[in-house]
């Protein structure tokens, strides 16, 4: 069954739209990396630069949150060079790790809410971009 011109029309302008957001979702989850190095550093070096909440199940020495942190940010950032690229590895690897850095960040919601919840997001936009992007279409239109 053949598409008509309209519906055509429709599906690539969500593709450039996808693939452009894809293009930023590169960037963001570069950026979130970075920011989770400094972070991973910044706790692994000196503990008392974290304000500690109450007491929770979960709770972890500020150090193992550190290298939690310094390896998702190190992964993240070559992923994002991947996706940068278009290398199709990185789609996957991307959605793996923003869904490992949501979870993290959960976890991390005592100590520093405010972060959490904007990596949060962050991660869910960079899923939706580089999960409903179609690199197929964007090369038939």
């Amino acid at each position: 069954m053949s598409a008509t011109p309209d519906q055509q029309a429709n599906s690539s302008a969500k593709q450039g739209f996808a693939f452009g957001i894809s293009i930023v979702a590169a960037a963001l989850l570069f950026v979130a990396g970075l920011v989770s190095v400094f972070q991973g550093i910044s706790a692994i070096a000196n503990d008392e630069l974290f304000v500690v909440g109450r007491d929770y199940v979960f709770e972890f020495d500020l150090t193992a949150w550190g290298w939690i942190h310094l390896i998702l940010g190190i992964v993240g950032i070559l992923v994002a060079g991947g996706l940068a690229v278009g290398a199709d590895w990185a789609r996957i690897a991307a959605i793996v790790i923003a869904s490992l850095s949501i979870i993290a960040q959960f976890l991390w919601l005592p100590y520093y809410p405010a972060w959490a919840i904007l990596i949060i997001v962050l991660d869910l936009i960079v899923i939706w971009a580089v999960s409903t992007w179609n690199p197929n279409n964007v090369y038939n239109m």
